[in-house]
């Protein structure tokens, strides 16, 4: 018996490299199938975000012309009419909601014996309230530590000097503040007597 090999090429098991190979080309061709149904996907969105797109630039020149016509027709000299008629009415209703009590409460709490109170006179404007004083006291320090004790309270800022009359026995003087009386102190501080 022969026991040589005659064969002249060595045996090898063909059977697992063609199943690692099948099995690899599976895989291959299952990314590129879920590849090509999320390019596929991808187009269908971005066709339909470029159609909404396209609509909406037309919504807008469209509401655009719009716009243009009815500001074209409407009367600019009424248009400022109405302006300062909206304009006057919100001071009314500032004038109305203006606390007298809250702020002559304020004054009452810092005034000092030795400074009278002659006019207070509030002014509203862009909603901004500014008050003006006119006060009388026996020395222009008096008034000044009257300003001290009411600008404490946190009500009152931006003090503006308007003027000081010092001829007679009295120091007459006249302020003018920006007065915001949500950001006072619920206490205003005591008045040495």
């Amino acid at each position: 018996m022969l026991r040589t090999n005659l064969s002249t090429r060595p045996f090898y098991n063909e059977r697992a490299v063609h199943a690692l190979a099948a099995l690899i080309a599976v895989i291959v061709v299952a990314v590129t199938v879920w590849q090509g149904v999320r390019i596929v996907q991808l187009s269908r969105y971005k066709t339909e975000l470029n159609t909404a797109i396209q609509k909406h630039k037309a919504e807008t020149q469209v509401r655009e012309r719009d716009a243009a016509k009815i500001r074209s027709g409407l009367d600019q000299k009424q248009l400022a009419i109405v302006g300062a008629q909206a304009k006057e009415a919100n001071q009314l209703i500032e004038q109305r909601t203006f606390s007298w009590t809250e702020l002559f409460n304020l004054l009452e709490a810092t005034l000092p014996d030795d400074v009278m109170l002659v006019s207070v006179r509030p002014e509203f404007k862009d909603n901004i309230t500014q008050i003006n004083l006119e006060l009388q006291g026996k020395s222009t320090d008096d008034i000044q530590a009257f300003w001290d004790r009411l600008e404490k309270t946190g009500a009152f800022h931006d003090v503006t000097w308007l003027a000081v009359n010092t001829e007679s026995d009295l120091d007459k003087m006249q302020m003018r503040a920006v007065y915001t009386p949500a950001h006072a102190v619920t206490k205003p501080p005591a008045v040495k007597k």
